[in-house]
């Protein structure tokens, strides 16, 4: 009776106790036993995201980088006004070595960073680049 098959079902029984119902050892339950054991033992890990969840994740540590770099460079660039609201002066110089500084980084990680880590450095840079330029125009401009 260890083992019952219903045939019109298709569903197969099988008893895994390691006692019978007086009591003693079932054979062959002493393999079982060491099969749970071992199981039991084995650390369970959680199981890893799917490439998927991992390319569309956002590192926060690489974000807070860029943001740093970049309000930087937004401060140099006087887009920014200082803690007591006064308007700081601009300074290209400064304003393009962060700028220079995210495009070091975006060559040093190419092929090492998720789609969105990859899309929101590029946006970044496309953004500073424009409104140096810009700048860079006006400032040209006021000077002839």
């Amino acid at each position: 009776m260890a083992e019952e098959t219903r045939e019109e079902s298709g569903f197969k029984v099988v008893d895994r106790r390691t006692f019978t119902a007086e009591g003693t050892r079932r054979e062959g339950a002493s393999a079982v036993d060491e099969k749970r054991s071992q199981e039991a033992e084995k650390p369970r890990s959680a199981p890893e995201p799917t490439r998927d969840a991992r390319e569309d994740r956002l590192d926060e540590g690489f974000a807070m980088l860029v943001e740093f770099l970049a309000n930087s460079a937004l401060v140099h660039l006087g887009l920014v006004a200082g803690p007591a609201g006064e308007s700081i002066p601009v300074d290209f110089q400064s304003a393009r070595a962060m700028i220079d500084l995210l495009g070091v980084i975006q060559d040093k990680t190419k092929g090492n960073l998720t789609p969105s880590e990859r899309k929101f450095l590029d946006d970044v840079l496309f953004e500073l680049h424009t409104r140096f330029v810009e700048l860079q125009k006006q400032a040209t401009a006021k000077r002839r």
